[in-house]
């Protein structure tokens, strides 16, 4: 299961991170952030995204928008969603499960700097149902990826 997977990598880290397991449906923003008790802004959305020939993950704050000039800007291409099969078969998680960790190959990262917005984030851990509490610096230092700005956050 791909939460074991992100479990170990803590644990071989020595993070002390914990996978939640919330037995319930934690598969998109509004749900997972009922189950956990946090903003819908504190659930950190891990995207599979193909700008050209590149593909990528990308996390960023729940509320926040791919950005179609931002992203362009920096990658060079209009943002294109992976299909479900597609991000299953890179990640070994499913689609409203995929977390930064765990994944079945190595798949370069980058963090959107919405994440930065809050003192936690609630990134999910391989299920449809698990997330583990981060802090975006935390976030950062662990994958090694890099920061950039092409999300818009809705003004409320």
């Amino acid at each position: 299961m791909s939460t074991s997977r992100t479990q170990q990598h803590f644990d071989t880290l020595g993070t002390g991170l914990q996978v939640i397991e919330t037995g319930e449906d934690t598969s998109t923003v509004v749900a997972a952030a009922a189950a956990l008790g946090v903003q819908p802004g504190q659930i950190a959305k891990t995207l599979a995204v193909r700008a050209g020939d590149e593909v990528f993950l990308l996390v960023a704050c729940g509320t926040a928008r791919l950005d179609n000039r931002k992203f362009k800007d920096r990658f060079g291409a209009k943002p294109r969603m992976l299909g479900h099969e597609e991000t299953s078969d890179l990640t070994g998680q499913p689609v409203g499960g995929v977390g930064p960790f765990g994944h079945v190959r190595e798949l370069t990262m980058y963090l959107d700097a919405s994440l930065r917005d809050f003192d936690a984030v609630y990134p999910a851990a391989g299920s449809r149902s698990s997330a583990f509490r981060i802090t975006p610096d935390e976030l950062g230092r662990l994958t090694g990826a890099e920061w950039v700005d092409v999300c818009t956050v809705p003004q409320t």
